[in-house]
């Protein structure tokens, strides 16, 4: 007898647990989307190169178009539906509104996911391929928008909107350092 090809699986998805059968091939944007109906998440390029799938798994970034809903079980997985707390949007909601940090708004919501796992990592003083002091007594460097680009190169726009993406992660960064629930409005 062969194996079984599906299994029953429990997501934790936005603080909710979701049980579903799927074939062990289905993606977790799959998942997401045609079983879950949370289409927050965007299916660009479905080979991982684009971002726009971008979600959070237990905080840190993930393309969900290259990871199987299976290997997903277990993990806490934020979409953009998850972001915002009710009504209240999220600092870095807030300032890709303000600073107009989308256009067409396709890229949004992985850039957005992006974004998050940025400032925690920057927070946490993860260097990146920018740095020029690695070492751990150097502290953790500033922001800067030749970081943050770097960063968030992994997410695409076709619109362009990268100055507003870069000009918007900066400040979300301060007011999530801060515990604010509010971004400052930025300067002209």
């Amino acid at each position: 007898m062969a194996p079984s090809a599906t299994s029953a699986i429990t997501l934790n998805i936005n603080g909710e647990k979701h049980t579903l059968p799927v074939d062990h091939r289905t993606t977790l944007l799959d998942a997401l989307r045609e079983r879950l109906d949370l289409t927050g998440t965007k299916k660009g390029c479905d080979q991982g190169q684009c971002g726009a799938c971008t979600v959070l798994l237990d905080g840190r970034r993930a393309v969900a178009c290259l990871q199987l809903a299976v290997a997903a079980e277990g993990r806490a997985i934020t979409t953009i539906e998850g972001v915002a707390d009710g009504d209240r949007l999220h600092p870095v909601q807030q300032a890709f509104l303000g600073l107009d940090g989308y256009q067409c708004g396709y890229c949004t919501p992985g850039q957005i996911c992006s974004a998050l796992a940025v400032i925690e990592e920057h927070a946490a003083g993860w260097p990146s391929a920018v740095t020029d002091d690695v070492r751990p007594e150097a502290g953790v460097p500033d922001l800067t928008a030749k970081g943050i680009r770097e960063r968030m190169s992994g997410n695409q726009c076709r619109c362009g909107a990268y100055v507003s993406i870069v000009r918007a992660v900066a400040p979300a960064a301060e007011a999530s350092a801060a515990g604010a629930d509010r971004v400052k409005e930025p300067l002209a």
